[in-house]
């Protein structure tokens, strides 16, 4: 309990980067009603993307003979909160039975073994659990500025988190998981930059007509990444690991750019009083 409350203590202090155990792990925070005393509960937990409506949590409790409080409490009532350090979600949980568990267990082992050792630890059948939001999004950024550093850094993170498992993969071909990780953050960006293009940018030009050129490279940007997105979807497609790496490290780059450009450019605006 103590090394929960310090992690969740530097999550949010951290727009959720923590050290220890959980250092670059992808981690979100649930927070569940107590199924016997009706209270909040929330805990840190490791999860998988499963697309951009969906994360999977597991509920190993480290291979303990008994499920954990959490999954009780979602059972029990499965409206719940998640924090991913840039979002805030209202999401309804769902265990996963039969095969569609047993296959995303598999896919978790995949990428991590330490799943399938805490499964040998205990004779309960691990389960696992869909968080799928509800509900638009919410933020706790102190300004729009902020908002949107925020959102460019969870993409900068996963990223990271791919490149790193891409690296680390010893496998000839690309694991299931891995593939959606990659599926996951390209339909991230695709919605973000289609949110930018449609909402942010004509606000900002219609308050600061002086902005129309860098609006217009910010746009031009959004369409060559666009298309490094389905370049990397088309190798993802044929599965061909030296192809998505090469491909990973170009959308990097360019992105890294373009994100840098647009907070030096924007956030001084966005923070106007």
């Amino acid at each position: 309990m103590d090394l929960n409350k310090q992690v969740i203590g530097e999550f949010r202090a951290n727009n959720g980067q923590v050290g220890g155990y959980f250092e670059g792990a992808r981690l979100l925070l649930l927070t569940t009603t107590g199924a016997r005393s009706g209270k909040p509960h929330t805990t840190p937990l490791g999860y998988l993307p499963d697309g951009g409506e969906r994360m999977l949590v597991i509920a190993s409790a480290g291979g303990a003979p008994n499920n954990p409080a959490w999954y009780h409490n979602v059972k029990a009532n499965p409206r719940a909160t998640v924090e991913t350090g840039v979002l805030i979600f209202d999401v309804e949980a769902e265990v996963l039975e039969g095969a569609e568990r047993d296959v995303a267990f598999a896919r978790a082992v995949e990428g991590d073994p330490g799943w399938a050792d805490y499964q040998a630890k205990t004779t309960r059948t691990i389960p696992v659990v869909a968080l799928r939001v509800v509900g638009p999004p919410r933020d706790s950024a102190p300004s729009a500025g902020a908002y949107l550093k925020l959102v460019h850094d969870g993409f900068r993170r996963e990223l990271a988190l791919i490149r790193k498992e891409l690296s680390d993969s010893g496998r000839p071909g690309l694991g299931v998981q891995l593939r959606i990780n990659c599926l996951t953050v390209c339909q991230g960006l695709h919605h973000h930059h289609t949110g930018e293009d449609t909402m942010m940018f004509p606000g900002l030009a219609e308050r600061h007509p002086s902005l129309a050129p860098t609006l217009e490279r910010l746009a031009k940007e959004h369409e060559r990444i666009a298309a490094l997105l389905e370049e990397l979807e088309q190798a993802l497609s044929h599965e061909d690991p030296l192809k998505v790496r090469a491909e990973i490290e170009r959308l990097v780059d360019e992105l890294e750019a373009h994100l840098t450009y647009e907070e030096e450019q924007l956030i001084p605006i966005l923070d106007l009083p």
